[in-house]
């Protein structure tokens, strides 16, 4: 078994400054380019000329440099050029002014190239802004503790830039203890994000008033039937959403599952041990209950202090090596000791990127919970995690 901790924020800072590295060499190629057309003009026969490296400088540097930078380099390519004629004495030869023409002109299509690209870099800079903003707005982050219990969420999307997706989580205290939701809606793109709102919008008020997870589980029913009749871009007919609903009550060490078709959750013992939650009758997903079904039960477990419940989407257990394999959280779980939540989301998803070799093929929505325990710190960001004695 891999084990999970600190290196992987270490391959991740690792990571982070080999690519700084790399963005500064290419930075630096147009330079390179120029000089190495002098040296290679300067010692080859008369025959032969610089003049494609100096041609290819400012168009390299068109998509690497700014306004600024992209012209200088252009500057500098026609005045080494312009040179090279008067040390070869061929400054006013046809050739020679064909070779300044043609660097000159490469140096201004390089700027406008630089225009474009910057253009499109602002509008994306727009785009990943709004999409920002509209995770934090469907998708806020929880706060640390609520109503005692110590929280913690992640949303990490399969594409890159990708901000938001199918997957859903939502932490709320409600008059009758702590309620989430971890969910995955079938699909992808807009349709997907709009079937995420409603969701996350029927929970939030289901959550406050119902007075029962099964009584919250026929509101979200309802709510996605309601608007994939009134919306066509929700698939009214083979439209679902997989859903974990959990309820926390305060004080009573114990929690409530209703499982609609998701993954099972797993609860992490303080010693190491670990319980897959798993219902004891299947159900079909939210949004299917016209298929047929049987009513809604929520199942109890105990849930003492210093035990934390963790909750996934199926990008978690989906993820796949380069063998195949896919990954499994309660086997890479099993016998490790995190200090809280946010320790062990951390190290999940660290583990998972160093399994898959960092790629992913769907989003991965994590919530952890955690019941403090008597003489646990509250915050303790640094602290690798400990392998329990005799574990595998």
């Amino acid at each position: 078994m891999v084990g999970l901790g600190r290196q992987g924020d270490v391959d991740d800072r690792a990571g982070g400054a080999g690519s700084g590295v790399v963005t500064q060499l290419l930075r630096a190629l147009p330079c390179v380019l120029i000089g190495f057309g002098l040296v290679f003009d300067l010692t080859t026969p008369p025959s032969f000329t610089g003049s494609p490296f100096f041609s290819a400088a400012p168009l390299v540097a068109a998509p690497l440099l700014t306004l600024r930078g992209a012209a200088l380099i252009g500057v500098l390519a026609s005045l080494a050029v312009f040179a090279l004629h008067i040390y070869h004495g061929t400054s006013w030869e046809v050739a020679a002014l064909t070779e300044l023409a043609t660097v000159v002109t490469v140096s201004g299509l390089a700027i406008l190239i630089n225009r474009v690209v910057r253009r499109s870099g602002e509008r994306l800079a727009s785009a990943r802004e709004i999409a920002e903003a509209a995770q934090r707005a469907v998708l806020p982050t929880p706060a640390e503790r609520i109503a005692g219990l110590s929280v913690s969420a992640r949303y990490e999307a399969a594409q890159a830039d990708a901000f938001i997706g199918g997957d859903l989580y939502a932490v709320q205290d409600t008059p009758y203890g702590v309620r989430l939701a971890v969910g995955d809606v079938r699909g992808k793109g807009l349709g997907a994000v709009e079937a995420v709102a409603v969701v996350l919008g029927a929970f939030r008020e289901a959550a406050e008033t119902e007075p029962t997870l099964e009584g919250v589980a026929q509101r979200l029913e309802r709510a996605l039937a309601r608007e994939g009749a009134r919306r066509d871009s929700l698939d009214a007919v083979e439209g679902f959403t997989t859903c974990v609903l959990g309820e926390i009550p305060a004080g009573a060490g114990m929690l409530r599952l209703l499982n609609r078709g998701h993954p099972e959750p797993l609860l992490l013992h303080a010693n190491g041990e670990l319980a897959v939650l798993a219902s004891a009758e299947p159900a079909l997903p939210l949004g299917m209950g016209e298929l047929g079904g049987w009513p809604d039960a929520a199942q109890e477990w105990a849930f003492p202090a210093g035990t934390t419940l963790l909750l996934f989407t199926d990008g978690l257990t989906e993820a796949r090596n380069l063998a195949g394999d896919f990954y499994d959280p309660a086997d890479r779980l099993r016998g490790r000791i995190f200090p809280g939540p946010q320790e062990l989301l951390g190290a999940l998803s660290s583990d998972v990127r160093r399994h898959t070799g960092g790629g992913a093929t769907d989003d991965m929505a994590l919530l952890a919970v955690g019941r403090p325990g008597r003489g646990q710190p509250k915050r303790r960001r640094t602290v690798p995690v400990v392998r329990r004695e005799g574990s595998a």
